[in-house]
């Protein structure tokens, strides 16, 4: 197809309540969304790093210029006739996988239209439903999380994830554990810990865990390599999994026995297959992950998820989990599928921005045409 059009919106949307983890707490999630037309189509993707440079070194108005003044302008005019071919016009930049992400996800939205085929066909997925799990963040109590827990395994969510951080880590656990000594339940650590703190992680081990995700920091493999020599439960890399090169270095490190990959983080839908595609001949299993994203951005997430090699439970929440009113619609909902368990399903059309919320939040627009 032809690119004609590319318009970036950086966006602020406002959370019901603030998101905290290990590296802080963000009150408004900050995104940038793109429509991309070609001839008489044009279709939306999203991208969303959120507001500083804390989970990665990238930030939403970063993502916004670089995609703007570089990304974007190698793409106008151009004839791209796959996701590779689109990653190889973008490689002469480094790095910056979620400014990249903008482009090849909406590039992979609008293949969709105009083909007429759901963007989980598109990729290859023969499922329609793939189950969610229950994500809590810091909360203001122990006695709010327990309560909040509670109700989740009462709903039948199939696992637990606790966000996990120094002065918010073993006692936690610890409360959580006993009032449900057999769920499932993982914590993840935002790159909160280092090596020297195997003793904590080997402690944790009685806790049983589905998973420990992230503990290490941002950019590591090999000391993650390590600390799964040393303790029991497995570690899954979210931050550390960028691309392509670092999933097949993870595996042949051993750095890891889960991955949970985020189309933004790792460049794109593009990207996001083919580790999924080098986990699953490295018997890896993998889950999907969110950034928080709007409507538009989560649908693609969901529409990865479907990929046979995702097995864990994923990261998807229904907008009014986060959000008074989705930027984009229609928003996402949970459903239960055959076993009664909270699910999410596949769209046969990937849902757009309503125009005035998209005005409303919007901090910046750019517009690049042939």
């Amino acid at each position: 197809m032809k690119i004609d059009r590319i318009e970036l919106f950086h966006v602020a949307m406002p959370l019901i309540y603030p998101w905290r983890t290990a590296y802080g707490e963000d009150a408004a999630i900050h995104s940038v969304l793109c429509r991309m037309t070609s001839g008489s189509v044009e279709a939306w993707g999203e991208s969303t790093p959120l507001a500083a440079p804390c989970y990665s070194p990238e930030w939403g108005g970063g993502i916004f210029a670089t995609a703007r003044d570089w990304l974007a302008p190698s793409l106008i005019g151009k004839n791209i006739q796959s996701g590779e071919q689109l990653q190889s016009e973008l490689s002469l930049f480094k790095g910056n996988f979620f400014a990249k992400a903008i482009l090849d996800n909406t590039w992979w939205a609008l293949q969709s239209r105009i083909q007429n085929v759901p963007l989980h066909r598109l990729i290859g997925a023969t499922r329609d439903v793939i189950p969610v799990g229950a994500d809590f963040g810091v909360m203001d109590s122990v006695d709010d999380l327990l309560t909040a827990v509670w109700q989740a395994v009462e709903s039948g969510f199939p696992r637990v994830k606790l966000k996990f951080r120094p002065g918010w880590d073993v006692a936690m656990l610890d409360a959580v554990r006993k009032q449900h000594p057999d769920h499932p339940i993982h914590i993840d650590c935002n790159s909160g810990y280092r090596i020297s703190d195997v003793k904590l992680f080997q402690d944790i081990d009685r806790f049983n865990l589905a998973m420990i995700e992230q503990p290490l920091q941002h950019d590591d493999l090999v000391d993650h390599a390590e600390l799964q020599r040393l303790i029991k439960t497995p570690v899954c890399l979210d931050e550390s999994m960028t691309s392509i090169r670092r999933a097949e270095q993870a595996a042949a490190l051993k750095s890891c026995r889960y991955v949970n990959i985020k189309p933004a983080r790792v460049g794109g839908l593009t990207n996001a297959v083919a580790i999924h595609n080098v986990c699953k001949s490295n018997g890896i299993p993998c889950w999907v992950g969110g950034m928080l994203e709007s409507a538009t951005g989560v649908s693609i997430c969901i529409a990865l998820g479907m990929l046979d090699n995702f097995t864990y439970p994923a990261d998807i929440f229904p907008s009014t989990r986060f959000y008074h009113e989705d930027l984009a619609g229609p928003p996402i909902e949970l459903h239960r599928d055959s076993n009664g368990t909270p699910s999410v399903r596949a769209f046969d059309r990937l849902p757009d921005p309503v125009p005035d919320r998209l005005s409303k939040l919007c901090i910046n627009r750019a517009v690049l045409q042939a």
